[in-house]
């Protein structure tokens, strides 16, 4: 990575996307790259609009604001593709990740977007199946690494399966590791 990758992520309180920005971060400082992770949000409630961000690079970077202009956009709900511009700024060669069992071409034609890449992983379908609650911040952030070259999946669950340890069971540690692999291999783009 030569450059800043700047990231937006839009989704609901309750969602975990609060959750995904900093375990995406902590991650890959533990990988040994430069990263923030931090949220958008006010006194929000369960299921209202929430906002995430995220900033990874090979040197220390002192910006410290929201994103205006990702190089991606990760989608946790495709209910806010209708109420706002979730794509705002994204940058011409950008990427959009969207939780989403529908094609990446029909949420393409949904998004407005004539630029960039859009893919769709069913993270809610996944996060279902392997950890029984309807989560889906685990399976967008192996859905992320497939579309980047950000950090190995293998690595990143082994770290994520740490953080999550004394957090949460052992059982749903187990299935948020199996939820990033399996969101990983199901990922679809275009």
């Amino acid at each position: 990575m030569s450059e800043m990758l700047e990231i937006r992520w839009h989704g609901r309180g309750g969602q975990g996307g609060k959750t995904a920005v900093f375990l995406l971060a902590e991650s890959l400082v533990e990988q040994g790259k430069y990263a923030q992770g931090f949220p958008d949000y006010g006194p929000e409630r369960m299921g209202a609009p929430v906002r995430g961000y995220n900033r990874i690079s090979d040197k220390p970077e002192t910006l410290h604001c929201g994103v205006n202009s990702p190089g991606i956009v990760v989608v946790l709900d495709s209910t806010l593709i209708a109420g706002s511009d979730v794509v705002s700024g994204l940058k011409p060669d950008g990427k959009v990740l969207v939780n989403s069992p529908e094609p990446p071409e029909k949420i393409r034609k949904l998004l407005g977007l004539k630029d960039g890449s859009v893919y769709t992983v069913d993270a809610t379908g996944i996060a279902m199946e392997e950890i029984g609650r309807p989560i889906p911040n685990s399976p967008m952030i192996g859905a992320l690494l497939k579309i980047t070259d950000l950090a190995e999946i293998d690595k990143m669950a082994r770290i994520v399966g740490k953080k999550f340890e004394g957090k949460l069971s052992a059982k749903a540690v187990e299935g948020n590791v199996r939820a990033m692999k399996r969101a990983y291999e199901e990922v679809k783009g275009e």
